[in-house]
């Protein structure tokens, strides 16, 4: 089986948020949900969005230092 990054989706409550995608972000969207779904189709391509841009976020290693920084200013130290 491929080896994604993303193994499994948590059942949470979204906040709905409407975006339009590039056609092949789509497609490519597409592709990795039958990846992850296997043979049966089971993960809906925008469940993943969350997920990716989740990952996205914490692979950026600025971002990650400002939020630290900004949690530390919060929390006085």
């Amino acid at each position: 089986m491929t080896e994604l990054k993303i193994k499994g989706l948590p059942d949470e409550k979204p906040v709905k948020m409407t975006v339009a995608l590039p056609p092949d972000v789509h497609r490519d969207l597409l592709a990795y949900a039958a990846l992850l779904s296997g043979s049966d189709g089971a993960t809906h391509p925008a469940r993943l969005v969350a997920h990716m841009l989740r990952q996205f976020m914490m692979s950026d290693k600025g971002f990650v230092r400002a939020q630290r920084k900004e949690k530390a200013i919060v929390l006085g130290k």
